[in-house]
Parts: structure tokens; C-alpha cells; sequence
């Protein structure tokens, strides 16, 4: 059997979510039933992060162990022929050693989230932004989110129903910036760290929206971490805004890949 890593972008509107689930559509479904027409036997696949119903993918990475010798380009590009119509495609592929697995092996995610903010309706975003219509205030924002930047309990950006056995997380980088668009601005939260809560970048983008609009203080960022407390969040942003950007490890899987060249 040889292991290779994929990369995969998709639209996670038609999708429950990644992970595979008996009679719903998925990601992880979509993509073994794709493998299945090429090598005909069950699949199971593994993938970095296990992404919610609605959230998108930019660079999401699983990995999958196939009985014949492919090269990565007829190998991806028979897995896309056979996704085809759905909104999900390899972008990449690469053979890799036995002991690369795409969620163990990683080091870091990351993951963007755009807010567009104008009376305007979405129109081309529409489904891929998360919109409001009254102005945020982004230093107020940054300033916020410097309360939750490193290790800290997260139990207040916790969804109740999270398996991690840990509320303890340390958030890398929690970046903001305002990107002009027709009528507005997005604003792109850019946030890095080892692994996540559920449903913890959309609570913190949620809690800094309300900092963004004056509800809440930057310095009640802090209360609200400390609190550790659900009920304590702000509202839970919606899930098509937010996307699996990149995922970090030690040695790049795709590093020599030219199928993007």
C-alpha cells in the first residue's frame, strides 16, 4: 500500500461536515466514494481537522492509502473526475512515507474567517462571508482579542457538546485586517494555533464582533475568558464565514509537488 497526502478545497454548504456520517452527505464521504470507484473496496480516510456542517475549506490535508502505484497527478486528477459535480477538489497531491498522518502528524491549523461589513447585500459572497451591516471598530477588536492570545481555559468558547478532553489551548496568532471591498470592507480574522475547541474560533469571532459594534468592552474580553462560563460568550458567529486555511508540518507533504505549477 502506498500513502498519499491530499489537499483539499471545499464549499461546505451541501455538506453535514467533514466527517462521515451514514445516509448524510460529507466531505470524508464524498471523497471515499470517489476512491471506491477507483480502487473498488471501503476507504477510510484521515483529514487534519474535522470541519463543521458549513465551513469551508481553502487547504484542508487527509491521507489515503491506495493497492496500486499511482503517480499524485493521475491519482488526483481521477479522484476529481469522479467528486465531479460536487463543490470539493484535490488541489494537491503527494506520496508519502507510512508514518504520515495527516491529523497526528500535525502541528498547527489555521483558520480564516471574513466578516463583510455593509448595508449592501452579499451578492457574490453570498454563503461565504458572514455579514453585518453596521460598522466594527477594529482596533477595539484587536484589542479584545489581546486577551486570548496564548494558553488559557477556553471553556467559555466551548461548545457543550466538544469531545476534547481539555478546555486548556494555546491560541499562536489572532489577527485582524480590513480588506476594501465594493460598498464596504471584510474584515479577515487570521487565527493559528496546535488544535481547537469546538467551536471555538466562531465564538471568538462572535465575542470581537460585539467589541467591534461597542456591546461589549475590550476589557470584557478578559471577564468573559475568565469566566468559564458558556452562557458568558457572545452570539456563535455562522459557519460560512469561517475556513480551513493551512495546516502546519515538520516537513511539508507538498513541498516537492508541482501539480500546482
Amino acid at each position: 500500500m502506498q500513502r498519499y497526502a491530499l489537499k483539499i478545497e471545499y464549499h461546505g454548504a451541501p455538506f453535514v461536515g467533514w466527517q462521515r456520517q451514514i445516509g448524510l452527505a460529507s466531505v470524508q464521504g464524498a471523497i471515499e466514494d470517489a476512491l471506491a470507484k477507483i480502487e473498488p473496496r471501503v476507504h477510510n480516510i484521515a483529514a487534519a481537522g474535522r470541519t463543521d456542517a458549513g465551513v469551508h475549506g481553502l487547504a484542508q490535508v487527509a491521507h489515503c492509502d491506495m493497492e496500486r502505484d499511482w503517480t499524485p497527478f493521475r491519482l488526483s486528477e481521477a479522484i476529481n473526475y469522479h467528486l465531479k459535480p460536487l463543490p470539493v477538489a484535490v488541489v494537491d497531491c503527494a506520496a508519502v512515507d507510512d508514518d504520515f498522518h495527516a491529523r497526528f502528524s500535525a502541528q498547527e491549523r489555521r483558520y480564516l474567517f471574513r466578516v463583510l461589513v455593509r448595508r449592501a447585500p452579499a451578492t457574490h459572497q453570498a454563503g461565504l462571508v458572514w455579514q453585518v451591516k453596521k460598522p466594527l471598530d477594529i482596533d477595539l477588536m484587536r484589542e479584545g482579542a489581546s486577551h486570548l492570545i496564548g494558553k488559557h481555559d477556553f471553556t467559555t468558547f466551548r461548545s457543550t457538546i466538544c469531545q476534547s478532553q481539555t478546555p486548556v489551548k494555546t491560541l499562536d496568532l489572532l489577527e485582524m485586517k480590513e480588506v476594501p471591498v465594493s460598498g464596504g470592507v471584510e474584515v479577515h480574522f487570521d487565527v493559528r494555533a496546535r488544535s481547537f475547541l469546538h467551536n471555538q474560533v466562531r465564538s471568538i469571532v462572535g465575542t470581537l464582533e460585539r467589541v467591534g459594534a461597542g456591546s461589549f468592552a475590550p476589557d470584557d474580553v478578559r471577564k468573559i475568558r475568565d469566566a468559564r462560563e458558556r452562557t458568558a460568550c457572545g452570539p456563535v458567529s455562522p459557519p460560512h464565514g469561517l475556513y480551513l486555511s493551512h495546516v502546519t508540518y515538520k516537513t511539508d507533504p507538498f513541498a516537492q509537488s508541482t501539480l500546482g505549477q
